[in-house]
């Protein structure tokens, strides 16, 4: 596929093999100045080849596509941004033949291109251990897009599969059988888990932690043969005479550079593989240039994406006539496999002559840390997180820009006890210190930034990338960029708005402490002025989620917005939205053919939701009370769809009727929901209860996960779906039902507590000081000594509960609001409806500006005769 015209003579052609993530960082570099410098001048001509169907797309969260994100939402371009930045593009067009002498490349389908530079970004390919059998179907790697529909294809005739490599990349491939289903095993050579990234001692937790989730672990395990099952499909047959029977393997023991071409047309390759480049990224051909991991510097390969990135700004700068230099890069890495936390810094195997260690190990809380320092004990060389990774960003810092660590350098690891815990703040790091590795921002580039103009953490993210890539950088860059801004005479203010000094934590209690019961009496004695579209709102939701109150009392009633002024979801044409309570998904039939009836009855479109419920669009203001009053008498309530409070607790059926099942999911869901359906929190909330590790009600992606056991149930907390989705925290294992319920009290009244306004559970969790240690210590161990408040104010709002569709159809004074005009009982004759699909859906402009012609032409026809 071609997207621009032919380069020009006085245009310096640029052909990118490849498309992965470094070859299309190297592209954006190049877009960049020709931004800088004009595009319809451009002097760049730009091709790029990919062998693969599509554009680049985000190798690092692949295993997200299990978890339902599309390989359009994995892509990292477009078509049209390539279009329109005249990058001349074509899919399925690997290279065959380099001239290095006409320099000239051609592609698969036979097409020439000619070349001032060459750019290899052919990146890696998976390692096939070589056993006899590895060739048959259902023996699979884990790469592409195309692997992943592979799998997903294998996983529906498929039981048990088995990961071959307890890597980054096997742990990465393990969760995504996890994710499609499948009874999971992972089988490794070496002694553990990772065993290149952290210690014995940070393996053996990493494999407790994996096998507490449903994997099973083998490791020391060599593979013979893969032959013919008597059970599953195929048996894998190990040296020490063991085996292990399973229906799909899945090969992900490492990786190889892709390195084809170079060797075919005689491009230096070192002696275990890679393309031989210096720190320009040149390789010995003049013009030829290799980058990301299929590229070899200092007999060394980089298998992260940052250092990738680094390479593809060297090239392109050094093309562009820049002076930047590769030099290696920091392997460090920060990352979460399955929900565990995992941290690797620098020397993580003390192999440093004269390195001293100290470890610090929870096996009660499942935390492994050590820390690597230099004999004199003055800095830090490596380090191994696992189980909790807060303390990484700090120990990384120090690392990386050679501080002196404190007297007494075990602190950095071990829980504070009484006084704040020794941190290194923004101040104390240099200029050159990295604050976002992908792209390579430093703390230089962030002041640069402010004295270019950049007045806010926002203007900093637009104006250097920094936090754009993986996002593992955002709370040091909040940090650096909130002391810098205090240099400048700038507050940095967490005042919810000019009308009270105070945050809403803060606004919480207030309100609370000082038993006040209205917006009135808090902007009386803490605020000033009248109130805006910031404070009301979340003061009507600290009201509520302190006493319950019925929302549409006069005292309430105009801090609500539209939404909860209604009680349901006003959509695009000005008509609402009815989604009545269905606790656990579990609906009677005759309930679902009220739900039918009322659609019916008031034409209303009408869709299951993602959440195990059934949604009525199209009714008018006026039409609302009525049709509650239908719903309330057929036993429905409201389903708060409209509320910043409990939405969903999704179920799968459970032991009642599924054969994998252990426990009574559906029971469990609809007891939770019933407690909490009253609860109004910063933020929406939603929980799922799976009835075994199979995951059906895919519980690890919300603020409340609960996943049942032989033994009882695991709790997982924090998660959520949505533009920025988060896998939730295991937070703690084999709970019967009153631990449970009781945990779940103490996390959902802590977070109504101490959040932001309106912060997600999953933003508030990456932001709490201390993290899930910290709020496990909360919780579980009772540290702040507010375990038996916290569940006294969540049964003070479970008391109070109410259906506020039937108090307000009850109270004469709340139905008076649900009118469309005040004077009138005439309905809205703006909302237009056409039918697709068999019902309704709203009028477009177009189809309303006829409809509004249609109307006027037989109000004339009436009045001439």
């Amino acid at each position: 596929m071609s997207t621009s015209a032919q380069a020009t003579n006085s245009q310096l052609r640029i052909v990118v093999v490849g498309n992965g993530m470094v070859g299309h960082h190297f592209v954006d570099q190049l877009i960049e100045h020709n931004t800088s410098v004009g595009a319809d001048n451009s002097a760049l001509h730009i091709s790029v080849l990919s062998a693969e169907p599509r554009l680049a797309y985000d190798r690092v969260h692949l295993s997200e596509f299990f978890s339902g994100k599309s390989a359009d939402e994995l892509a990292l371009t477009t078509p049209e941004y390539y279009q329109q930045h005249k990058i001349d593009y074509k899919l399925n067009a690997a290279v065959t033949h380099i001239d290095k002498v006409a320099k000239t490349v051609t592609t698969v389908q036979g097409e020439v291109l000619s070349y001032n530079k060459l750019i290899l970004a052919t990146g890696s390919y998976p390692f096939v251990p070589p056993i006899p059998g590895n060739d048959q179907p259902h023996c699979l790697v884990y790469r592409t897009i195309e692997d992943l529909e592979a799998i997903s294809a294998s996983s529906k005739v498929s039981k048990i599969g088995v990961v071959v490599g307890g890597g980054l990349l096997g742990l990465e491939a393990a969760n995504a059988l996890k994710e499609a289903g499948l009874e999971t095993h992972v089988v490794e050579f070496a002694p553990q888990l990772m065993a290149v990234q952290v210690d014995g001692g940070g393996g053996r937790l990493l494999r407790s932690k994996i096998e507490a989730l449903g994997v099973k672990v083998h490791t020391q395990k060599a593979t013979q043969t893969i032959e013919a099952g008597d059970v599953c499909r195929y048996k894998m047959c190990f040296a020490d005479g063991s085996f292990l029977e399973t229906d799909m393997i899945l090969f992900s023991a490492g990786i190889r550079p892709q390195d084809k071409l170079a060797r075919e047309f005689d491009i230096a390759i070192g002696e275990r593989g890679g393309i031989v480049v210096d720190n320009h990224c040149q390789t010995n051909i003049d013009d030829i240039y290799a980058i990301g991991e299929c590229a070899l510097w200092n007999n060394f390969i980089f298998g992260l994406v940052a250092p990738g990135y680094t390479m593809a700004r060297v090239a392109a700068a050094h093309i562009l006539g820049g002076d930047q230099t590769f030099l290696g890069a920091d392997m460090s890495t920060k990352l979460k496999l399955m929900g565990v936390e995992v941290g690797s810094i620098g020397d993580a195997h003390a192999k440093t002559a004269g390195a001293l260690c100290y470890t610090y190990e929870n096996q009660a809380s499942a935390v492994y840390k050590k820390m690597v320092v230099d004999s004199s004990k003055k800095k830090l060389i490596g380090a191994v997180l696992v189980g909790d990774t807060s303390d990484y960003d700090t120990l990384l810092q120090y690392a990386l820009n050679g501080i002196d660590l404190p007297e007494h350098p075990e602190a950095l690891i071990l829980p504070a006890s009484g006084g704040a815990k020794p941190g290194l703040g923004a101040d104390a790091l240099p200029a050159t210190a990295t604050i976002c590795s992908c792209h390579n921002v430093s703390k230089g580039d962030i002041i640069a930034a402010f004295d270019g103009g950049a007045c806010s953490l926002s203007d900093i993210k637009s104006c250097t990338k920094a936090s754009s890539g993986c996002g593992g950088c955002s709370a040091l860059l909040k940090s650096v960029c909130d002391a810098e801004l205090s240099k400048r005479g700038v507050e940095v203010k967490k005042d919810i708005c000019e009308h009270f000094a105070y945050s809403r934590q803060e606004l919480f209690h207030l309100v609370k402490v000082g038993k006040l019961q209205t917006f009135d009496e808090l902007l009386t004695k803490h605020g000033k002025g009248l109130g805006c579209e910031v404070c009301k709102p979340a003061a009507a939701n600290i009201l509520a989620s302190v006493w319950n109150e019925f929302i549409l009392k006069p005292d309430h009633v105009s801090l609500q917005d539209t939404n909860d002024t209604y009680l349901g979801n006003m959509q695009k044409d000005g008509t609402y939205s009815i989604i009545p309570r269905i606790a656990g998904g579990e609906i009677t039939p005759d309930k679902l053919i009220v739900l039918g009836q009322v659609g019916k009855k008031y034409n209303l479109y009408t869709k299951i939701t993602g959440g195990q419920r059934i949604d009525l669009f199209g009714a008018r203001v006026d039409q609302l009370p009525e049709i509650w009053k239908i719903l309330i008498d057929a036993g429905f309530e409201t389903g708060h769809a409209y509320a910043k409070s409990l939405r969903t607790v999704k179920s799968c059926v459970g032991s009642t009727w599924c054969r994998y099942g252990v426990q009574d999911s559906v029971g469990q869901a609809i007891e939770l929901e019933n407690r909490y359906k009253g609860l109004r929190s910063p933020h929406k909330l939603k929980f799922a209860v799976s009835g075994c590790t199979r995951e059906c009600a895919e519980a690890q992606s919300k603020d409340i996960g609960i996943i049942a056991t032989e033994n009882g149930w695991n709790l997982y907390v924090c998660g959520n779906g949505g533009m920025k989705p988060r896998h939730a925290d295991l937070f703690a294992t084999d709970l019967d039902t009153e631990t449970l319920v009781k945990y779940i009290d103490r996390v959902l009244m802590f977070y109504v507590r101490t959040a932001d306004r309106l912060q997600r559970t999953s933003v508030w969790m990456e932001n709490l000081e201390g993290g899930l240690e910290y709020l496990k210590q909360v919780v579980i161990e009772d540290s702040l000594g507010l375990g038996a408040e916290l569940e006294s104010q969540m049964q003070v709002v479970v008391d109070a509960y109410q259906c506020e569709w039937k108090t307000a159809i009850e109270n004469e004074e709340s139905r008076k609001r649900f009118r469309q005009f005040v004077n009138s009982d005439k309905a809205d004759t703006n909302i237009v409806f056409v039918e697709e699909r068999q019902q309704i859906r709203p009028a477009t402009p177009e189809e309303k500006a006829s409809f509004t012609q249609q109307q006027q032409a037989k109000r004339i026809a009436v009045e001439l005769v």
